[in-house]
């Protein structure tokens, strides 16, 4: 069979699968969901066993330390996949709410209804967590699903979709057979492939490094929600509380700096960087973290902490996603120079002010055009996740469309319904 046979195969299964979605009630969707979940708590030694042979091709493909930490499968994170799809079988079906009802004058009544998109393609790279959580947001909106992880990644993605398609086929016996599928070749040219079958796929969405992201905007003939980069930034205002500033800039940086909502750069008020900037960087050494820095940074912290990394910060540092323990610093005049910054070097995905100072606070939110923006908050919690959502399908900075953390609600379309007694138009 070719590879376009295969891709082909697929997206035809998905599309049978998304039809037999439709007919589900919300009650077997969500009995299919908590099955999943526990099973998945019950195959905690046969996940981190297939685990344990991707993190073998991470270390020969030699990913740094923060991006086999984002492969790695261990009882918390297994655990933290089986919450999700409880989180999501608990949250309200998406799918069947009338949004919007209106008659007209000639009395043919309207309803805009929610429904699913139909078949969705999700691409992502290393952290194998993302399997669970957006076959469970697809499968509870009535979506097929297609996944295509990354080649260091596949025996842990199979392993999970495996669990959970075996859990969902024991909960109910009309559990749609291709409602969830892996792709289980690491070929490239299988994304160009399946992202051409528009009869078939509904949607893409690619969750990885902007180089991915961008290969498949490119070749996709199906539309595609992304975001390329997460440039966060954090910036520490004149009036900030410095304790506070301290944890939440070490919160954005260090708790998981290979995660797109980790920060890459720390921006900081010049009437407080003498004050603030020796105490932050030495917190920061303590992590082994490398920081970037201008000219001004640079100056009062050079010398001063022990065993800190500096050096000088290119232009080309304050557009970089580093997903790494490096962190660019800017010294800034200012909140007008850190809106500037964040305008000109930002990704708008989210970035945080850290202030006591209500207006100044107000002002960065509403001009810092960023899918999300926080005051007196880490930009870590930019996860459907945290914000409720129950898990999240990928994280958006487009603006057609979604837009930041993407849940149920952001996995369903909708269709206008006409209910008339006869109307004709004149």
């Amino acid at each position: 069979m070719t590879l376009n046979e295969q891709m082909t195969q697929l997206a035809k299964q998905a599309k049978a699968a998304s039809r037999q979605l439709a007919k589900l009630t919300t009650a077997e969707k969500n009995d299919c969901l908590l099955a999943m979940a526990k099973s998945l708590e019950e195959s905690g030694a046969a996940l981190k066993e297939a685990n344990a042979l991707d993190m073998e091709v991470g270390a020969k493909m030699g990913l740094s330390s923060a991006m086999l930490d984002r492969l790695k499968l261990d009882d918390k994170r297994i655990g933290g996949m089986a919450k999700g799809l409880r989180e999501v079988a608990a949250l309200p079906d998406p799918v069947g709410r009338i949004l919007d009802e209106r008659t007209r004058p000639n009395g043919l009544r309207l309803q805009k209804i929610s429904t699913a998109i139909g078949v969705v393609v999700i691409i992502y790279e290393s952290r194998p967590n993302v399997t669970a959580d957006a076959a469970s947001l697809c499968f509870k909106s009535s979506n097929a699903t297609i996944l295509r992880g990354g080649k260091e990644a596949l025996n842990s993605n199979q392993s999970i979709a495996r669990i959970m398609i075996e859990a969902g086929r024991k909960s109910l016996s009309a559990f749609p057979e291709h409602a969830i599928q892996v792709v289980g070749t690491a070929e490239r040219e299988a994304i160009k492939e399946l992202l051409s079958l528009t009869q078939y796929v509904d949607l893409c969405m690619p969750r990885g490094g902007e180089g991915l992201i961008r290969a498949v905007a490119e070749c996709s003939k199906v539309p595609v929600i992304k975001h390329y980069k997460g440039v966060c930034h954090v910036y520490v205002d004149a009036a900030a509380d410095l304790k506070m500033a301290e944890e939440i800039a070490m919160n954005a940086k260090v708790q998981r700096p290979a995660v797109c909502n980790a920060m890459e750069t720390l921006l900081v008020d010049k009437v407080i960087a003498p004050t603030f900037l020796p105490v932050i960087a030495k917190k920061l050494a303590e992590k082994k973290v490398e920081l970037r820095a201008d000219e001004t940074s640079r100056e009062l912290l050079d010398s001063k902490t022990d065993g800190l990394k500096l050096r000088a910060a290119t232009e080309q540092d304050y557009y970089t996603e580093h997903n790494d323990y490096i962190l660019n610093v800017r010294v800034v005049d200012g909140v007008q120079q850190a809106i500037d910054h964040i305008t000109h070097y930002g990704s708008a995905h989210s970035d945080s002010i850290v202030t006591r100072d209500e207006q100044t606070a107000k002002r960065f939110l509403a001009e810092v055009d960023s899918a999300t923006v926080y005051w007196n908050a880490s930009t870590r919690f930019t996860d459907g996740g945290e914000f409720g959502m129950g898990a999240e399908i990928g994280i958006s900075t487009d603006k057609i469309g979604a837009r930041g953390p993407m849940g149920l609600e952001e996995l369903t379309s909708y269709k206008w319904v006409g209910i008339g007694n006869g109307q004709v138009r004149t």
